[in-house]
């Protein structure tokens, strides 16, 4: 019997040690945390999205496009349905977005565990491994205490994002001692830090726009949905979906900007004419009541400062060059992006080991034949929205049927 040993407890080690062992396998899990599966309860806000009908390459990045993809569709969202029904996880549907029928995380991490355990897959927690060393028998695996010998080893080490539920990026340490590049890894799905003071004054503002996310001039992701205004920066689902351009481009010290465009609905054009009919139905109004009824307030007493526009001044009175400002803060409101949040705060991480050092059919080292990697390790991350989970799904699936098999790729 072969024995093949998963470094990592997160979903994509789960879900390798739970196909290795259906194939007969003799498989050890090992993970460093008291116990597996800790960030899956936090993922959907506790409820778990664990994947989205809505599956297209664009959903998934990495330095290497293609890659993703060659994995995500063989073992697809519905694989994923299924392969969760068969463990008693019955799935919801909210637009898209599939989440357990009891709405708790915990469902589908005690289902996991559930199955490890009828497959008798031995699980040993408190285990920090610190080498990965290839022979000719297979691989020793050293730890703090004792040394496992294995014939297979899938690498599911997670990244850095969320260290509290265990992530702390040690798998890059064991890959780079195996001969790995591993791309820069920065924080992704994550809030960005902007420059102005006026941001501790609208705090707590949420409301439904685009984000665009500009490097040296250039465009590179824009994305729809409610904004959140912090303190420090910008956050929520759009900003989330953008930010690891935002990182990259901040890694290569290139300016970033965020475009905020508060009337999506609009073009400017039209905008600046549903004003001038505005102002000429309630000319007596103020510029500080004009915007009353389409924006929070915070925000309107914002734009009306910035455009130097007199508090007091009557709509009825509006310049054509005063509305038109309006419309230019409205539409495209620039701000300076300075950083992201800390990988404290970050959903997953862009970067990790380089694809173009792994089999894209198997998810074996193409330096170490027996070395397999699974889940965030790899320089793959998906859109906020049940993506990054079926990544794991679908890699720890491909690695441990791909180690399973006779043979190296």
């Amino acid at each position: 019997m072969r024995t093949i040993t998963v470094i990592g407890g997160g979903a994509s080690g789960m879900m390798a040690a739970i196909t290795a062992a259906s194939l007969g396998n003799r498989v050890v899990l090992l993970e460093h945390r008291d116990r597996i599966g800790k960030k899956i309860l936090s993922t959907g806000n506790g409820r778990c999205n664990f994947t989205n009908i809505h599956q297209e390459p664009i959903c998934y990045h990495s330095r290497n496009p293609f890659f993703p993809w060659e994995i995500i569709r063989r073992f697809s969202a519905q694989d994923t349905v299924s392969f969760f029904l068969q463990l008693g996880v019955y799935s919801k549907n909210r637009n898209g977005y599939l989440y357990p029928n009891s709405d708790q995380a915990s469902s589908v991490l005690d289902a996991l565990r559930m199955e490890l355990k009828r497959l008798k897959t031995e699980i040993r927690t408190g285990v920090h491994c610190r080498e990965i060393i290839p022979g000719k028998k297979g691989f020793r695996i050293l730890t703090d205490g004792e040394t496992y010998r294995s014939d297979r080893v899938i690498l599911c080490a997670g990244s850095k994002a969320a260290p509290s539920t265990g992530s702390d990026g040690s798998g890059y340490d064991l890959a780079k001692k195996l001969g790995h590049t591993i791309i820069p890894v920065l924080p992704a799905l994550v809030q960005l830090k902007c420059e102005g003071t006026f941001f501790k004054q609208i705090a707590g503002v949420r409301a439904n726009g685009t984000v665009a996310v500009y490097a040296d001039g250039e465009c590179l992701a824009r994305d729809t949905g409610e904004i959140q205004l912090t303190g420090y920066g910008i956050s929520g689902i759009p900003v989330f979906q953008v930010s690891r351009y935002a990182a990259e481009s901040l890694y290569e010290k290139k300016h970033v900007e965020a475009v905020l465009d508060f009337m999506p609905d609009f073009a400017e054009e039209q905008l600046y004419s549903f004003f001038k009919a505005r102002a000429a139905l309630r000319p007596d109004k103020t510029a500080e009541e004009f915007l009353i009824g389409m924006f929070h307030r915070k925000l309107s007493d914002l734009w009306v400062r910035i455009s130097g526009i007199p508090r007091g001044k009557r709509a009825g009175e509006l310049t054509e060059d005063e509305i038109r400002a309006l419309c230019t803060l409205i539409k495209q409101f620039r701000i300076t992006v300075t950083g992201t949040n800390s990988f404290d705060h970050a959903q997953v991480c862009c970067g990790g080991v380089d694809t173009s050092e792994v089999n894209p059919k198997t998810l074996e080292s193409r330096y170490v034949p027996g070395l397999y990697f699974a889940g965030e390790i790899l320089d793959v991350d998906g859109m906020c929205g049940g993506y990054n989970l079926q990544w794991a799904w679908s890699s720890g699936r491909i690695a441990a049927e791909s180690a399973s098999v006779s043979g190296t790729a």
